[in-house]
């Protein structure tokens, strides 16, 4: 049976942190449910869950700013990887943002993370030649 891939609900918070702390996608400096808050308050149909059996396995949260559309913790519990789930969310999150006017897709990868980068560069994304630069304005 394939993964049903519908928008995140509330009470899917605790098991989305949880298969993002499996996925060693938290930091300290991030916490996972006020990430969760303020993207419910934006775009909220950009986050998406993939669930198997009752249990979400995957999760994508995007965002458009009107110039460029955005991708973050997009998750695939390691149970259910290379069978095509993290494209899925892909696809689904892309057509949602072309939908929307968006006309390019970034994201950043930590640059140790390999498998994600070969994954990204099998679905057609390429690394741009910029420096990513943050700061934070609001200490979680």
């Amino acid at each position: 049976m394939p993964a049903e891939i519908r928008p995140f609900v509330e009470a899917d918070q605790a098991e989305v942190i949880a298969l993002w702390r499996t996925c060693d996608l938290t930091r300290p400096w991030n916490d996972p449910a006020k990430d969760i808050a303020r993207k419910l308050s934006v775009q909220r149909e950009l986050f998406l869950v993939a669930s198997l059996e009752a249990r979400i396995v995957a999760t994508i949260m995007a965002g458009y700013d009107g110039h460029r559309g955005w991708i973050n913790y997009l998750a695939v519990h390691p149970d259910h990887r290379r069978k095509g789930l993290g494209r899925r969310l892909m696809d689904d999150v892309q057509a949602r943002l072309l939908g929307m006017g968006c006309p390019k897709i970034n994201l950043q990868v930590r640059g140790t993370n390999r498998a994600a980068l070969a994954f990204y560069e099998g679905i057609g994304f390429a690394c741009d030649d910029a420096i990513s630069l943050g700061k934070r304005i609001i200490v979680d």
